[in-house]
Formats: C-alpha cells, sequence, structure tokens
C-alpha cells in the first residue's frame, strides 16, 4: 500500500469546511460503499455536480484533485459534472497546482506533503517530481489559475471558482 494522507487522516470536517468554502458538498461513505462519480474507481474520490464523494480510505490528493476540477471547470460543464470532469491540458496542469495550494491550507498537509503523496501515487511530471514541477516549471499553469481568479498572484486561493 502507498503510503499517502487519507481524508481521514486530516478530518472530514476540516476538508468539508475547505470545499463548502467553495459551495462545494463532501458526502461521506461507509468503507464498503462504491463511491459514485469516481472516473478511477477504488477508492478515488467521486463528483457529481456540486457534490465530492469519499469513504474512509480515499487518498486527501484524490479529494483535492476531483475538488479542483470542479473549481477550475466553466459553469456550463460544472453543471452537468458527473464522473469525467475533462477539461484540457491546461486546466489539468492548474488543477494539480490548486490541489498543491490547497493542501497548503490543510492544517497538519501542507504543500511538502502532497509533492510526497502525488509522487508516491505516481503523477507524472516533465522534471521528475511534483515539488520540481511546481517550482520550476509550472508558470503556466499559476497564470492559468491567476486568469481565472482561482488565485491571486501570491498563489493563494480566492476562495472563488472559475466562472468563465
Amino acid at each position: 500500500m502507498v503510503d499517502v494522507l487519507k481524508v481521514t487522516d486530516v478530518g472530514g470536517d476540516v476538508v468539508t469546511g475547505l470545499l463548502h468554502r467553495y459551495g462545494m458538498e463532501c458526502v461521506a461513505l461507509g468503507v464498503d460503499e462504491t463511491i459514485p462519480g469516481s472516473y478511477w474507481g477504488d477508492s478515488e474520490a467521486g463528483l457529481i455536480g456540486a457534490k465530492i464523494y469519499w469513504r474512509p480510505d480515499t487518498p486527501l490528493h484524490s479529494l483535492l484533485h476531483e475538488a479542483g476540477h470542479f473549481i477550475c471547470m466553466d459553469d456550463s460543464r460544472r453543471e452537468q459534472l458527473e464522473k469525467d470532469a475533462g477539461g484540457d491540458y491546461d486546466e489539468e496542469n492548474g488543477v494539480c497546482y490548486l490541489q498543491i495550494v490547497l493542501a497548503g491550507e490543510l492544517p497538519g498537509v501542507g504543500r511538502e506533503r502532497m509533492f510526497h503523496d502525488m509522487d508516491a501515487w505516481g503523477y507524472t511530471f516533465r522534471l521528475g517530481s511534483a515539488r520540481a514541477w511546481f517550482e520550476q516549471d509550472a508558470d503556466d499553469a499559476r497564470a492559468w489559475l491567476v486568469d481565472r481568479g482561482v488565485i491571486d498572484n501570491d498563489a493563494r486561493p480566492t476562495w472563488r471558482r472559475r466562472t468563465t
């Protein structure tokens, strides 16, 4: 088993509070329940509309990544959202960048831990690690998020979803 933080390691109420700021509803499921709206299946978080589904074995990075899709997509896609967030290359990079930023807002998590968890889970980046990508190769992702009002110029969350 890969050593990554689970949602329960941070606390469902903490994550719920963070995502509620974006108008999302976190739905906790039992350990043996199938996760509705999960693109990858197994323990991966699921999205249907503004609801994000998770269970005790759901990795935190998965929940933050799927939440990032909800936050980064435009309103028309958000209204039809079920399982496949879609999006293009630039949006996917923005989602990865945002999940790292959001991890920095969670007590006891932070960006360093998210770098570790993304690498451990198998995210792939041109420079070989999430940290190297974030620090040296993600200017386009950061600019994409700033241009859409999702983060500010200091790479802090604005607590607003993309609307255009």
